[in-house]
């Protein structure tokens, strides 16, 4: 067994007697961590008692945040909208709990026949964020830098035949600008370097990989040990975006002791805002934790 099983579950028991997570306002991000979690803990623990609550998660999610067309960001009034990202991490999460339960990974696949023609622009890019009915992009955003790798992976480990046409259209977009793109905040780079180790031969997965990498690098403040915001802003730190960074560096196998150092800098850390009781922060730090199912290699099925 993980030996930092035990540190997430009684994280994840605090979390419920708090009424933070999964009791608390749905956010779909935060969410899609919590449904991979729940089927690595299924799986590492043997225990089906965790399926059935990732099928209730997959339940509350879809009354709570459903929509005709899509899912909402959150349940918050400002949390209005749909991240083409955000669902891309939902259909991660619906694919690893299909791997047991095949209705689920059908219901990515119709989550991404309802999205992906408003999301996507072939040959342009994939917009940021869209009105919460997908009749158009929110007002003041354009086309997302990750989008198209987001979509890409999320589609390619659901269903590779079903969903051809539209990775064909995601990875075009990624073929015509990889070797561009320069990330430079902290989670993108982070939820780059995840997203490279699916397919870690491709020729944009092996830039982008190296590349992360050298500005992560320019991150890195140590003493005391943590990723900050992006280049210039020393100072700037949040805990669930390293929480995520972690998690990349674990995918891709990378510097280990800085994932180890950063974990005990932001297991004292309080930041004295709304992040210290928010449920991405805590979420993200059991997926840290323990990323099972989140990496290749955590697969059992």
């Amino acid at each position: 067994m993980n030996f930092r099983i035990g540190e997430v579950l009684q994280r994840l028991e605090w979390m419920q007697s708090e009424r933070i997570w999964p009791n608390g306002l749905r956010y779909l991000w935060t969410d899609a961590f919590g449904l991979v979690l729940y089927v690595s803990l299924c799986h590492e623990l043997g225990d089906r008692r965790w399926l059935e609550r990732a099928q209730w998660l997959v339940g509350e999610v879809e009354r709570v945040l459903g929509r005709e067309r899509g899912i909402r960001i959150g349940e918050a009034p400002d949390r209005d909208g749909q991240y083409y990202h955000y669902l891309a991490m939902w259909l991660y999460a619906l694919g690893r709990l299909g791997s047991v339960l095949a209705e689920y990974r059908q219901r990515g696949i119709e989550l991404v026949r309802e999205i992906h023609s408003a999301f996507v622009i072939p040959g342009t890019g994939v917009i940021w964020k869209m009105r919460e009915d997908l009749s158009g992009p929110y007002p003041g955003f354009g086309l997302g830098a990750m989008d198209a790798y987001d979509g890409y992976i999320a589609y390619r480990l659901l269903d590779e035949t079903e969903l051809a046409e539209e990775i064909a259209e995601l990875r075009a977009l990624i073929d015509a600008g990889y070797r561009e793109l320069v990330i430079t905040q902290d989670l993108g780079l982070g939820m780059m370097l995840w997203l490279t180790h699916f397919y870690p031969d491709e020729d944009w997965a092996r830039l982008q990989r190296t590349r992360s990498l050298q500005v992560l690098e320019q991150l890195w403040i140590n003493p005391p040990g943590y990723f900050c915001r992006q280049p210039g802003l020393p100072d700037l730190k949040f805990a669930f975006t390293n929480y995520g960074i972690s998690i990349g560096l674990q995918a891709v196998d990378a510097w280990p002791e800085r994932v180890e150092k950063l974990e005990r800098f932001f297991a004292g850390y309080r930041s004295g805002d709304e992040y210290d009781r928010e449920a991405i922060t805590h979420v993200m730090a059991c997926s840290s934790a323990f990323p099972g199912e989140l990496l290749r290699t955590g697969w059992r099925a």
